[in-house]
């Protein structure tokens, strides 16, 4: 087979490299990709929403199935695109994408398939919505409505922070047209988790949870960002609690698009507050998770290809996991997620067992920073703390002058794992 991976980020890099393990897979291709791919794909010059040169290119090389990895081409319509070019394409529909490109669209899904998640309001006009900060107080949760990469949300615990951002999104523009709506949210406690499913309709095969950290510093502070690094599993949460969040969260988000006409078909990705009432739905996603995926998909020992395959004809497809603990690492840019240099050499890379590059570009031989988060480091080991060891043990061989990392990911999960 031929594959065709839509993306250019870290988890594009993961998704071809757990293709290119088959040995059903002869070609992986990457559209556009990234220089730190290329020694698992070959990268093709083709912008992600360049649709009608991606079919082109996919009826031009005989790709048996293309994976649309980000959220903006799949809210722009390319498997629907795809779909009538008579290619077999694995993601969702522009009208099935709707769940992570409009929260007031998934928050209005959950009501009324009885979804747990937290109460909300949506607001357009500025006014509207501080009145309703005023009144309801702090902590409170502040949404851009639509894609903002994982940097449009606040979690407020003051009236000033809360009016802030607000500002930012109604009155700054901050996030152009996905803040024309704000979702003001209730602030759920609990801790957090990942977890993604291969769904085509009715049909919903979740995989082994994860958990990310969103905010850039140790400690979970400072401003959210895509993603500073993630685990799996997740020891806080047992296969019960797992099983009850399949349950009430992804079998009926799958079957409540089914009945609204809009079929999901690829990853469904929920992140989860897990409270003392059970699982509550804080997003929706159209894909895998990034860094998420670049530590699930390395426990995986099915054959991705066939996975998908099987799914897209129908099938059931039964998914193997490895029971040892990946943990990732991700070094970013410094000033990441606001304003950061570019174009910095990147010296001393870390010889991790997964090394997946995401916001780079190459000068003759030279791999150059070129984005916020420029390459994820992972380890898998038996245990969570064995590969947290690992994965920082070779990270300090990186060069960070232009790079940070945070140096806590998954002490959570280990200091429960060991007590």
């Amino acid at each position: 087979m031929k594959v065709l991976v839509i993306g250019s980020g870290g988890r594009e890099h993961a998704i071809a490299a757990k293709l290119a393990e088959s040995n059903k897979v002869d070609k992986v291709y990457a559209a556009p990709g990234n220089p730190g791919m290329q020694h698992t794909a070959e990268c093709i010059d083709v912008k992600e929403n360049d649709h009608e040169r991606l079919i082109h290119f996919a009826k031009d090389n005989e790709v048996t199935f293309t994976v649309v990895g980000p959220e903006a081409p799949l809210l722009d319509g390319i498997v629907n695109h795809f779909q009538e070019a008579g290619l077999k394409v694995f993601g969702p529909t522009q009208e099935a994408a709707l769940i992570e490109g409009s929260k007031s669209f998934a928050k209005s899904l959950m009501e009324r398939y009885h979804i747990p998640t937290g109460s909300y309001k949506v607001f357009s006009q500025y006014d509207e919505a501080a009145d309703y900060i005023e009144k309801n107080g702090v902590p409170i949760v502040i949404k851009a409505d639509g894609l903002a990469a994982g940097k449009g949300v606040t979690v407020a615990f003051s009236k000033k922070e809360a009016l802030e951002a607000l500002s930012d999104i109604l009155e700054d523009n901050k996030f152009g047209d996905a803040g024309s709506e704000v979702v003001l949210e209730e602030y759920l406690e609990g801790e957090e988790l990942s977890l993604m499913a291969f769904v085509h309709g009715e049909t919903v095969i979740p995989m082994v949870g994860a958990q990310d950290h969103k905010r850039a510093y140790n400690g979970d502070e400072g401003p959210n960002t895509g993603g500073m690094g993630a685990y799996s599993p997740v020891p806080q949460f047992t296969n019960n609690d797992i099983d009850r969040a399949v349950r009430e969260v992804l079998q009926p988000a799958a079957s409540g698009l089914v009945k609204e006409g809009c079929s999901f078909t690829g990853i469904l990705y929920a992140g989860l507050m897990m409270t003392e009432e059970g699982p509550k739905v804080i997003e929706f996603n159209a894909r895998f998770g990034d860094p998420e995926a670049q530590v699930v998909l390395p426990r995986l020992k099915s054959d991705l290809s066939s996975v998908i395959l099987e799914l897209l004809n129908g099938g059931v497809p039964e998914l193997e996991w490895s029971s040892e603990a990946v943990l990732g690492v991700v070094a970013a840019s410094k000033g990441y997620p606001g304003s950061y240099e570019k174009y910095k050499p990147l010296t001393s890379l870390p010889s991790s067992e997964y090394l997946y590059y995401a916001g780079v570009e190459k000068e003759g031989d030279q791999l150059l920073t070129a984005g916020g988060r420029v390459l994820l480091a992972a380890e898998k080991a038996s245990r969570l703390k064995e590969a947290k060891e690992a994965v920082y043990q070779k990270l300090e061989k990186l060069e960070t002058e232009y790079l940070f990392y945070r140096t806590d990911i998954g002490d959570k999960a280990i200091f429960r794992d060991d007590t």
